[in-house]
């Protein structure tokens, strides 16, 4: 019925979801509480499934799909009657991807980080997700390693939804994409499976109706500052090198052009 819409910002929540994907396992519930955000700001929630990248199964590399899932993102935006989006994401390439995306429509957005996964444990070890999987691996093929002892490690290094805990790629992108203005205060380093994580996706939703009733888009807030807000930050925190071809990427969208040599500039300052 045209009630239930009319007159109201009507809010795509565009959702990565997928049981392939860890990292966005959790988001089939998170969608429920972005949509509760925007309907108590006087939204219409809309929800729309988009690729999902996910690092751990896909080959050779998801970075063969990240321009793919950009012109999903900005095709989705641009054909559908939205106002506004909640990108939800987290997983490496899925952030650069919903950002360029998005940045190309240039409607009303804000990011939604997945957040890392909680710390894993093995034999009072610590393990990184993102990297002791491949110190082990290569500990399995050289024979050091006992079919009980893999097993152990398969069954810890991932203990729960979300992104890697260690600051690889997903991690990075998910501060730098804060730095750049593009998700809520605090949102990168949330947890996945924590409560706040909930009121978070719920916080989301109610911006978005906000950005859409203003028209905040991402050309008025996206600048060469913003760009450089991002690259200093991966900098300042040791981010994933990865982040310089995204950030060049994204850059591009905005008609910017963002150099290598502009990286070495900052980070010697």
């Amino acid at each position: 019925d045209d009630v239930d819409f009319q007159g109201r910002p009507i809010v795509g929540i565009l959702n990565t979801w997928s049981e392939l994907n860890t990292c966005h396992s959790h988001f089939r519930n998170r969608a429920d509480e972005v949509r509760r955000g925007v309907l108590q700001s006087g939204g219409f929630p809309v929800e729309v499934p988009v690729m999902s990248l996910g690092e751990m199964l896909m080959k050779p590399t998801t970075m063969l799909y990240r321009n793919l899932l950009a012109m999903e993102v900005e095709e989705v935006l641009r054909c559908h009657p939205i106002d506004a989006a909640v990108l939800m994401g987290g997983c490496d390439k899925t952030v650069p991807a919903m950002l360029m995306g998005a940045i190309s429509a240039d409607i009303p957005s804000i990011f939604l980080p997945a957040g890392p996964m909680l710390k894993a444990r093995w034999k009072d070890v610590t393990l990184g997700s993102g990297s002791d999987v491949w110190k082990y691996w290569d500990e399995r093929l050289a024979g050091n390693l006992c079919d009980k002892d893999w097993q152990g490690i398969e069954n810890c290094i991932a203990r729960s939804a979300g992104t890697c805990m260690t600051m690889g790629t997903a991690s990075t992108m998910a501060c730098v994409t804060e730095a750049m203005g593009f998700s809520l205060p605090g949102a990168a380093c949330t947890p996945a499976v924590l409560a706040e994580h909930s009121r978070l996706a719920t916080r989301t939703g109610r911006r978005a109706v906000d950005m859409a009733v203003n028209n905040f888009r991402p050309s008025e807030f996206m600048t060469i500052k913003s760009i450089e807000n991002g690259l200093i930050t991966s900098l300042a925190i040791g981010g994933s090198t990865n982040a310089i071809v995204h950030l060049i990427a994204i850059a591009g969208r905005l008609g910017l052009e963002l150099t290598l040599d502009r990286f070495d500039e900052l980070s010697r300052t």
